[in-house]
């Protein structure tokens, strides 16, 4: 693997540091061969490797999904813990999905369930940070979501913003963290499946045509370089990088078709569902196709204290014909190979139903799908118990779902960024690629 010296590295080492040096070079390991062990050991100050995913589209459900009603049901279980509602078999031997997914468990042969999600956090705001970033939520420093790392890490292709959020930012997680505001989404500020639909900010204002444009270009170039010699400001600098990446979204008419859904057949838009989650998952793979690196996409409301069957049959199926379209639309193109489905929430739902025939926030067990981009297919990953009220085998923490996701990337899980104050900070903290999980 080409090494790509990060020089933090050895600026870190200070007087105790050299003193540590002193006493190893004593005992016969001098300060060259101290380096080099390093180098070989440490590869997380260096350079990405080559992933098997080339762009990744994150679905993500807020609220707290229920897991018993969708990829983890319990027909076994007493009523009071499997619920009112039925399941249908899948494409994978044996396994069943709530009855609102007969579409995505056709496809079920190009996913993997991960049935064994968990962490501690029963609160939205918290739960949500662990299932953005990878990290627990600690006071003294708010994370990167896996977005604004992807366009950390890779920056932008073919004139598009590396990390797009539809319809927008969908909470505070989702943002840069301690990286630069630059590394923030694109968001684009209406709802695709709304009538009229247009990207905010991507068309040139009327009375501007190509040669206005680019003197203004000129004169805001002017404009930022004296203020860039007077002062030093991330803001300045990240509002450098959006405007530059602004200039070449708008000039690029490749760039700017890539967000208008109506270029698709009316067949294809059947397809999907013309509805908010069809919509939004068609514009996704629209996006991606078109070189975005990581599309986030919210569907939903999820957090059903009450009357869980209703939500469920309100909201799952437009969900259900969009997703499994999505993956076969994918797959079809051939671009499955090389992009990343995740569908995640923050937590689950308590094991038993309450007494308004709701489900409780629970993130001691839930579920994640993933498909494409070198995740294995037909998989079922861990085991909730009888009642799915804990894992039973493979528990598997964020922490481990983000580097697996990450090394599809491309991407290395324990590399160091630099937070304020150059305090490095790894990408994530104790995970581990989950092999399993890999075709």
């Amino acid at each position: 693997m080409p090494l790509n010296c990060n020089p933090g590295h050895f600026e870190r080492l200070n007087r105790r540091g050299f003193l540590s040096v002193g006493v190893l070079a004593g005992a016969g390991l001098t300060l060259p061969a101290l380096l080099r062990n390093e180098a070989r050991a440490d590869l997380k100050n260096y350079k990405n490797f080559e992933g098997t995913a080339k762009s990744v589209i994150h679905i993500y459900l807020p609220g707290g999904m229920a897991h018993q009603e969708s990829f983890d049901p319990k027909p076994n279980a007493p009523i009071e813990y499997r619920g009112e509602m039925k399941q249908v078999a899948t494409k994978i031997s044996g396994e069943l999905f709530g009855d609102t997914l007969a579409k995505t468990a056709e496809i079920a042969d190009k996913l993997t369930v991960i049935r064994s999600m968990t962490h501690g956090e029963a609160a939205h705001e918290r739960g949500t940070h662990n299932m953005f970033t990878g990290y627990r939520p600690s006071p003294a420093l708010l994370f990167p979501c896996i977005g604004s790392v992807i366009s950390h890490e890779y920056g932008p292709r073919n004139n598009l913003p590396p990390y797009v959020c539809i319809p927008n930012m969908p909470n505070e997680f989702a943002g840069s963290g301690y990286l630069s505001s630059a590394f923030s989404p694109f968001s684009l500020g209406s709802d695709p499946a709304a009538g009229g639909f247009k990207v905010r900010d991507l068309d040139l204002p009327n009375g501007v045509d190509d040669s206005r444009f680019a003197t203004r270009r000129s004169a805001l170039a002017a404009v930022n370089g004296h203020f860039q010699k007077k002062e030093k400001s991330d803001d300045l600098k990240a509002m450098d990088t959006f405007y530059d990446r602004a200039y070449s979204l708008i000039s690029s008419q490749a760039a700017r078709e890539a967000f208008d859904i109506e270029k698709e057949s009316a067949a294809v838009r059947d397809e999907y569902g013309r509805n908010t989650a069809g919509a939004r998952m068609l514009l996704a793979r629209r996006l991606v196709q078109a070189g975005v690196r990581l599309v986030n996409l919210t569907y939903g409301g999820w957090d059903m204290h009450t009357a869980i069957v209703a939500g469920f049959r309100n909201q799952m199926p437009s969900f259900d014909q969009a997703f499994s379209t999505l993956i076969r639309d994918l797959d079809r193109t051939g671009l499955l190979k090389d992009t990343l489905v995740m569908v995640s929430s923050e937590f689950g739902r308590t094991p038993k139903i309450n007494a308004q025939a709701g489900r409780d926030h629970y993130p001691k067990v839930f579920s994640v799908v993933l498909a494409g981009g070198g995740i294995k297919g037909g998989y079922i990953h861990g085991s909730s118990n009888s009642t799915a009220s804990e894992p039973e085998e493979l528990a598997m923490g964020p922490e481990d779902l983000f580097t697996t996701v990450y090394h599809c990337m491309g991407i290395v899980a324990d590399k160091e960024l630099m937070a304020p104050g150059d305090r490095p900070i790894e990408i994530v903290d104790g995970g581990k690629v989950i092999k399993d999980l890999l075709a």
